[in-house]
């Protein structure tokens, strides 16, 4: 019988997590372990996790852009006897399954709103023997809180009750004790994993990706692609790629009135002349059309990012520009410094003609770039290290 993995997984706003999570889950069922997916959100339709059992939780999310306001599947205030439930039914999950590993997404450096469900699987779990292995999957740069002592009670949590943090990144690029003050006090239980790109890959390299040369045009999730949507399309008849292909991809959570208008906006820039001008949602193969791609031009989250060094694709990168959102933006500086991409202030998109001429005047010098000189290879070697933690408790 295969060891077994429960990965609880919980979206609130955009999808980055999940495609990460995915392409984990994949690496895992792919490594031989039976993966189990408690999954908190509602179902998102281009995410899928193959080789992996869903259990769907009852639905939670938030009001508009509020992460403490979290509510049920029908928009409903989240209430004390909602919260027993999603308790319970993951509580009976994890009893049924009597996992060898128990594996959260992010938490506890979020997903404080779920500390009700959370906390008292971990509690049980830690009761069990042979008990479980307690391991959290973390990106490599954090949004700090707003309130210091999160990160202490974070820090406190994972010294009493878990075995390794998993972080999907590399201390060659980017130590996580930049964005999270106490990792000093946990450093015994840090594990670098080397990067994760959403490229769900289940038996082998795909095969080779065919393609025109594009200009891609890509805001991840998309809630907040709009403004770049319309200032690629604004931007096109003004650089010397008006002649190539577009192909822009704004996201499953742009809202539809959104989606609708960049259709419009990309068929008027279309009959202007040119090459034709492709409006989609979502590519599950993303990461194959950006290694035949003329130029990137994106949002900076963790995976578009990924997936544009594995590709070595010419890029410009946008950063999310809210204030309390630095992730993207330190990221982005960091590999521009590197020479890896070009970075374009939000602020600054009414000069996105002008960089996109630099960025393919720029294309040779950086197709020509040795790979990153950090792991990329963080799904595989991910899966490695639960089922190492899983082979231990099997014994």
């Amino acid at each position: 019988m295969s060891d077994r993995v429960l990965f609880y997984v919980q979206h609130l706003l955009g999808i980055g997590h999940l495609k990460r999570a995915a392409a984990i889950a994949a690496a895992m069922a792919d490594a031989g372990l039976a993966v189990t997916v408690a999954h908190g959100g509602a179902a998102v339709a281009d995410v899928a996790y193959p080789g992996a059992t869903v259990h769907q939780l009852p639905p939670a999310g938030i009001r508009g852009n509020d992460f403490s306001n979290l509510v049920d599947a029908d928009g409903n205030d989240a209430d004390d006897a909602w919260r027993a439930r999603r308790r319970d039914d993951l509580l009976g999950l994890a009893r049924t399954l009597r996992p060898q590993v128990v594996l959260f997404e992010l938490f506890p450096f979020g997903r404080r709103q779920f500390r009700f469900e959370l906390l008292p699987l971990i509690e049980e779990v830690r009761t069990w023997s042979p008990r479980p292995a307690i391991l959290s999957s973390v990106r490599d740069i954090l949004v700090r809180p707003v309130k210091a002592e999160r990160e202490t009670e974070a820090a406190d949590l994972i010294a009493r009750a878990f075995d390794e943090i998993l972080v999907h990144g590399d201390p060659a690029f980017v130590s996580f004790g930049d964005s999270f003050g106490p990792a000093e006090r946990i450093a015994d239980r840090l594990r670098y994993t080397g990067y994760v790109s959403s490229e769900i890959r289940t038996g082998g390299e795909p095969p080779p990706a065919e393609g025109p040369g594009e200009v891609i045009v890509s805001a991840g999730g998309g809630a907040a692609g709009l403004p770049l949507m319309q200032a690629a399309l604004a931007a096109r008849p003004q650089t010397k790629a008006a002649a190539l292909d577009w192909r822009l991809l704004t996201g499953p959570r742009l809202p539809e009135a959104s989606f609708q208008a960049v259709v419009a906006q990309a068929a008027a820039a279309e009959a202007m002349g040119g090459g034709t001008v492709t409006v989609e949602r979502f590519r599950p193969d993303f990461p194959q059309l950006l290694r035949t791609a003329a130029l990137s031009v994106s949002q900076g989250g963790y995976n578009t990012t990924i997936d544009l060094l594995r590709a070595g694709v010419p890029a410009i990168v946008v950063p999310f520009g809210a204030e309390e959102e630095t992730e993207q933006e330190d990221r982005a500086r960091r590999l521009a410094e590197r020479g890896y991409l070009q970075v374009l202030e939000e602020s600054a998109l009414g000069t996105l003609a002008q960089a996109i001429d630099a960025a393919l005047a720029d294309a040779p010098r950086r197709r020509a770039m040795a790979p990153v000189d950090f792991a990329l290879d963080g799904a595989a070697r991910t899966a490695e290290i639960v089922a190492l933690h899983a082979r231990r408790r099997s014994l």
